[in-house]
């Protein structure tokens, strides 16, 4: 599933190719992708432009002109391309949206598990299922040392699902979340509540540096993500442990473990990473 520097990766190149854009006719090959009413979705989006993009944890939000808000989660495989008017839609396009300077935005899922769904602008956190439960975003005035010393002290859940739980912190998947916890040298089976102030102050600057950093690598490309251009990302050149068991530890040379916690393949280090 793309997490949150892929889906920002997303947002620059849709802001870079169809903010200002108008939408002349949407169709819809694959009706179960909107959750809301389609003829509405489909009338609503008519002649309206796209005023600009935005980003909330994994959701893309779609300011449009007429005050409402069309917001498209990829889930695990959901793409966005742009294509000339009149080219045949993909295997796998969903939507398909017209734009009157003769071009087309095509969402396409070979999962088919995205969704949209359209609601007036600054309702959709109170009316979208998942997106009006977000935690706040990885970001340095966002994700407080107070906030996380609340919500870590109080609950007895093990870190690595605690963080996948985009309720307590927006955006975080699995890749990242492995990524951080063999930085801050946190067993992933630890519960919250025994990481020590110290520890989640460098918890939160490691979550903070690496989504930033690997949204300027344009995100991780393990599967089959790409972004609006139909490129890859690069930030898996840079992965320090996910999709690295079995080999040496870049910091101490041990052999790399895989377990599953909460259902979730999980790669540490045993010796860097004690369970307390």
């Amino acid at each position: 599933m793309p997490e949150l520097p892929e889906v920002e990766t997303v947002r620059r190149g849709l802001t870079n190719l169809v903010e200002g854009a108008k939408i002349k006719r949407v169709d819809v090959p694959y009706p179960k992708v909107v959750t809301s009413d389609l003829k509405l979705f489909q009338k609503d989006l008519t002649g309206a432009t796209i005023d600009r993009i935005d980003r909330r944890g994994k959701y893309l939000l779609f300011r449009l002109s007429n005050d409402q808000t069309m917001v498209s989660h990829l889930r695990m495989e959901g793409q966005y391309s742009v294509e000339p008017e009149g080219a045949a839609l993909h295997k796998h396009t969903e939507v398909a949206f017209h734009l009157v300077d003769d071009r087309q935005l095509f969402y396409n899922d070979t999962r088919r598990f995205g969704r949209m769904t359209l609601v007036p602008t600054g309702k959709e956190l109170h009316d979208v299922s998942g997106l009006k439960d977000l935690g706040p975003e990885p970001t340095e005035d966002a994700l407080t040392l107070d906030y996380m010393k609340e919500i870590f002290h109080k609950s007895h859940r093990v870190v690595k699902t605690f963080l996948l739980d985009q309720s307590n912190i927006a955006g975080l998947g699995n890749i990242y979340a492995d990524e951080v916890l063999w930085m801050t040298r946190i067993h992933p089976e630890t519960t919250t509540d025994k990481i020590s102030t110290r520890k989640l102050g460098e918890l939160r600057e490691n979550i903070i540096k690496e989504i930033s950093r690997a949204t300027e690598h344009h995100g991780t490309t393990v599967h089959s993500f790409s972004n609006i251009f139909g490129e890859t990302g690069h930030f898996q050149n840079e992965l320090q442990v996910y999709g690295r068991a079995k080999l040496p530890c870049l910091r101490c040379g041990t052999t790399l473990r895989k377990i599953k916690v909460g259902q979730r393949g999980t790669t540490f280090c045993p010796k860097c990473q004690i369970k307390k």
